[in-house]
């Protein structure tokens, strides 16, 4: 872990990352990419130091209420965020200024704050976001090995269920020849049905490979899955977009179950609803005469 001075904090559409790097040793994480540019080892995580000043100044600076989102390219529960609890402060400023928050994690340490989830939920909207990839928990562990598994990551979701806070899943990536199979799929939306997910988001089945992120998602498959990284340089070469061979079958059983369900599966509504900013009153107009 080492600290940086930051010069700002949300991007243009409200985003923002307190930490940059992760430690939860996911063996597909493309914020490995040597497109971000990283100056520094992965998972020696980069602490925002200032981090919210800068937020504290930029909420006081917008002239409209709006979501504040986090987790997009480092989750905003590392291990660390227990000691450090950044994250945590800036629900406090979200909370404090009237803002709506959605958080995308894979861990349950998100349970530690659902004091501030709730408050902020009961003025305006909080969603929290869970990614879940893997049904079977040997191999979550072998896939995303330093987190929560997936069936602790259900737990939380049937507390935020309980809580009245609305829930999205993150079914991505799934993986070629892995997770790519009717029975992951399965388990994973049996689970999504029984937390009463509002959404399920799926950008396809399958995952994407740049430099960088191809290299040690290689290193890791020939430590788990020997033999596989032939199959997939054969199968796919040096693609961009690495996609199941049974993505076809898979999106079918996932859009019906998701409608008889009545599970939100549609992207562009799913990112709608995500932005959307939501005032809630619990002041009774009464008529004037009443």
């Amino acid at each position: 872990m080492h600290y940086v001075t930051a010069k700002g904090i949300l991007s243009s559409k409200n985003g923002m990352n307190i930490y940059r790097g992760c430690s939860h040793g996911c063996i597909y994480c493309d914020s490995r990419s040597t497109c971000y540019n990283f100056s520094h080892d992965f998972c020696d995580i980069e602490v925002k130091e200032n981090a919210l000043e800068l937020l504290e100044d930029a909420l006081l600076r917008k002239r409209k209420k709006c979501m504040i989102g986090t987790g997009s390219m480092s989750d905003p529960y590392l291990p660390l965020e227990a000691e450090l609890g950044y994250t945590r402060r800036s629900l406090e400023l979200i909370s404090k200024y009237g803002f709506g928050a959605a958080l995308l994690t894979k861990s349950d340490l998100i349970l530690r704050d659902i004091d501030l989830l709730r408050e902020i939920n009961s003025k305006t909207k909080c969603v929290v976001q869970m990614t879940m990839t893997t049904f079977d928990e040997e191999l979550c562990r072998k896939l995303e090995p330093n987190v929560c598994t997936t069936k602790r990551r259900f737990e939380v979701l049937c507390r935020m269920r309980d809580e009245g806070i609305p829930t999205v899943v993150w079914l991505t990536p799934v993986l070629p020849f892995i997770n790519d199979t009717e029975e992951n799929l399965n388990g994973i939306l049996d689970y999504c049905e029984e937390a009463g997910v509002y959404a399920i988001l799926n950008l396809g089945f399958g995952l994407t490979l740049r430099d960088g992120n191809r290299e040690y998602f290689y290193k890791q498959l020939d430590r788990h899955f020997p033999g596989l990284k032939e199959k997939y340089i054969r199968t796919y070469a040096s693609s961009y977009e690495v996609n199941s061979l049974s993505s076809r079958e898979l999106s079918k059983i996932f859009v019906t179950r998701c409608k008889n369900a009545g599970i939100v599966c549609d992207a562009d509504e799913i990112f709608g609803y995500l932005a959307e900013f939501e005032e809630k009153s619990d002041t009774v107009q009464l008529s004037l005469f009443d």
